[in-house]
């Protein structure tokens, strides 16, 4: 062996135990589970990813989670070890059945997918969800199914409206959706999921369960159990039993913690057995502004009842699941640097885009948006935005603003409602950089003559603040406006770092704003 080969071969030797790219971005970049010595922390993911129900197929996990208004909807995580997750893809691409997600004539904040099911059969996977019931309009449900869970999918909407829908495939062939809040229902399907064949019948109600929801069905040596929750933000985790799919069910409560986030209770969510015979749980517990967290607990079976946690408390660090294999760290993504042909799974947009002002190819390694028509931030498309994470992190852009044109106000702050964005504003030939605050401008700097700039958010959820910063060089941040007191004025979806370009004037619809990345920096410990 020559000393070229010997230097080869210690090469690789010390690479094989350098971290990995995933490894190390997990680990520097943003919270991540996977403590590296066989457990795991609390919560799984630190964002939103609210009303998660999963399944096993085979040696993997697929978890699913509302999305209400964001498009594409429905996201998709995929696992093989319950602990570290990357995005699959999503359900629905669109929601076509109101102009009012095409934020035409109104909006559609709050509605599209909520408390998504997802199961697999027979080669098939199925989720469904529902689009609630809002004032006076009635709601629907939906079944989306697919052979790949990357899609295509296909979308049927039921007449129905089944809340809260927990979709389940029985031994004998049958398939059933249970639902509703506090009178709970089962309604019979067809056998292909798609259409109902009985009509719903109520199976319970609980006075001592107000507003018991989020229904989760399942079969385990002969018995139905159906898991949902009570009580909202401070709720508990209920489970009903039954040798009988209508009943009667007795009840039992299986988890009323609170202690790993004072003030809101681990609730809804669902459960999955592994090839070891073992059960888990992903319940979500609610964090403010930043969203509706996934937290994973062991499953012990006590008298036929599925407990949560160990000794009736959630756990905040435990031993992973056994899978029987090692997998590396993985989070989902975050950082863009726009340099791939489509979108990357981490981005949604606020309601549904208009695919002809935007691009990922006009420019090469920047992300174009057109502006559209709108008066001010939350009736504007094509918004695109991601998920703020705790404890902190920080988004920042380059931005090319040198299309711009009359009316366009193109910018990158934090979406919800109340909302806050550092942004350039074109009028005639003068540009202005503007920090604004829920609608009301805070600062500015009037004869703006860069081509260029530099914007970036940071927030944290102690007391839940955002603070906003622009560079002229992309190296020294300035400070400027005010703090943004994140809330949630959009009810049950939380803040989101956001791209936008739109244009108060009819004539400014040409102009266009380039970013040339998107990165993200967050926080890996409590």
């Amino acid at each position: 062996m020559n000393s070229k080969t010997k230097l080869l071969l210690i090469y690789c030797c010390l690479l094989a135990f350098l971290p990995s790219k995933a490894q190390v971005q997990a680990s520097s970049n943003q919270w991540a589970p996977d403590l590296g010595n066989g457990n795991f922390k609390n919560p799984l993911l630190w964002g939103d990813w609210p009303d998660p129900d999963l399944i096993r197929v085979g040696d993997a996990f697929y978890l699913v989670t509302t999305s209400m208004h964001y498009v594409p909807g429905c996201p998709i995580l995929k696992s093989n070890d319950l602990v570290n997750w990357q995005m699959a893809g999503y359900a629905v691409d669109r929601y076509d059945e109101d102009p009012r997600y095409n934020l035409q004539n109104g909006n559609r904040y709050l509605r599209g997918s909520w408390a998504a099911t997802i199961r697999h059969h027979n080669g098939l996977f199925y989720i469904g969800f529902c689009t609630p019931n809002w004032d006076k309009e009635k709601g629907h449900f939906s079944i989306c199914t697919a052979k790949d869970i990357k899609g295509p999918w296909t979308r049927t909407i039921f007449p129905e409206y089944l809340y809260d829908p927990g979709l389940f495939f029985d031994d004998d062939g049958k398939v059933y959706v249970a639902h509703g809040q506090q009178k709970l229902y089962i309604t019979e399907l067809n056998a292909d999921a798609k259409s109902v064949k009985t009509p719903q019948k109520e199976i319970y109600n609980n006075r001592d369960y107000p507003y018991l929801e989020g229904s989760h069905l399942y079969k385990v040596n002969r018995k139905y159990y159906i898991l949902g929750t009570t009580g909202g933000t401070k709720g508990r985790q209920v489970c009903l039993r039954s040798d009988h799919i209508y009943g009667p069910y007795e009840s039992k409560v299986v988890i009323n913690d609170d202690h790993t986030y004072p003030g809101n209770g681990l609730h809804q969510g669902g459960m999955v057995q592994l090839k070891d015979g073992s059960w888990w749980f992903m319940i979500m517990q609610d964090r403010g502004p930043i969203g509706r967290t996934p937290n994973l607990e062991p499953v012990t079976w006590v008298d036929g009842w599925p407990m949560l946690g160990i000794d009736g408390k959630g756990v905040t660090n435990y031993q992973k699941p056994n899978v029987g294999k090692t997998y590396p760290i993985t989070v989902p993504a975050t950082s863009d640097e726009f340099n791939q042909a489509t979108l990357g799974l981490q981005w949604q947009w606020n309601h549904n885009p208009d695919h002809d002002k935007w691009s990922l190819k006009e420019r090469k390694g920047y992300m174009r948006l057109h502006a559209s028509l709108a008066k001010e931030l939350t009736t504007a498309r094509n918004t695109l935005t991601q998920r703020v994470q705790g404890p902190f992190s920080e988004g920042t852009v380059e931005l090319d603003i040198s299309g711009l044109k009359d009316g366009n106000i193109a910018g990158f702050g934090i979406f919800q409602s109340p909302y806050a964005y550092i942004a350039v504003r074109k009028e005639g030939d003068q540009k202005t950089l503007l920090m604004v605050n829920n609608g009301k401008t805070i600062d500015s700097i009037t004869n703006f003559a860069q081509r260029k700039l530099w914007i970036k958010a940071n927030l944290t959820h102690t007391d839940f603040l955002a603070s906003f910063f622009y560079s002229l060089d992309g190296k020294n941040f300035i400070s400027f406006g005010n703090k943004l007191k994140m809330a949630l004025g959009y009810d049950w979806t939380a803040n989101r770092f956001a791209l936008f370009n739109y244009s108060t004037k009819k004539e400014g619809e040409q102009g266009y704003a380039d970013f040339n990345w998107f990165r993200f920096t967050g926080q890996n410990s409590f």
